[in-house]
């Protein structure tokens, strides 16, 4: 056998192996399978994280707040009984896009410390949408219970694209623990 034939052989055993390989990959590739778990799973809202839909009842029986101005005020309700502890963890989910240090510069989103009374859009070095800087007035309790119950209908336009927190009590919380990121404390309503 010469040299010729041989390489002709070894030519066509390591084609048959490609196309066996090649064949059983496209194969497995293509046969959809299911692993065992997925590697994320949302989370799927419950009875009690749930946002009720306008009219449903709301946490405890309550009617939930069909409007911002309704949820503005059933939060303001709740805060002289909130906790800020509570509230402090929520806002984990917060620092994704804010910054709560006194002096820190601003990152996605505008830093949040001394927020509450603050007039809306006005912390240095932050490019507000220019929805935010239209709406005007200050951060009261009121208005940022509007606000973190559905962001997009408070301020139409606004540049955050948080959907809003799930219950008014988690909403209380966070400005209970909003109020204490100051040099003086805000106090609670009572």
């Amino acid at each position: 056998m010469n040299q010729f034939e041989f390489t002709k052989i070894a030519g066509a055993v390591l084609a048959a192996l490609l196309l066996i390989v090649g064949t059983k990959t496209f194969i497995e590739m293509n046969v959809g399978q299911t692993p065992e778990k997925p590697g994320f799973q949302l989370p799927a809202p419950t009875a009690e994280t749930a946002k009720p839909a306008d009219g449903a009842a709301g946490e405890a029986g309550a009617p939930a707040a069909a409007t911002p101005e309704a949820a503005g005020k059933e939060v303001v309700a709740l805060l002289a009984k909130a906790n800020a502890e509570n509230g402090k963890s929520i806002f984990k989910k917060c620092h994704a896009c804010h910054v709560s240090e006194k002096g820190k510069t601003p990152t996605v989103g505008p830093n949040l410390w001394g927020v509450v009374n603050r007039p809306k859009a006005t912390y240095p070095g932050f490019s507000y949408s220019e929805a935010m800087k239209a709406k005007g007035g200050d951060w009261s309790f009121e208005e940022l219970g509007r606000f973190l119950h559905n962001p997009k209908a408070d301020i139409p336009g606004t540049k955050m694209v948080f959907t809003g927190l799930p219950t008014p009590s988690d909403e209380a919380d966070v400005i209970a623990y909003l109020a204490t990121l100051a040099d003086t404390p805000v106090p609670l309503p009572k």
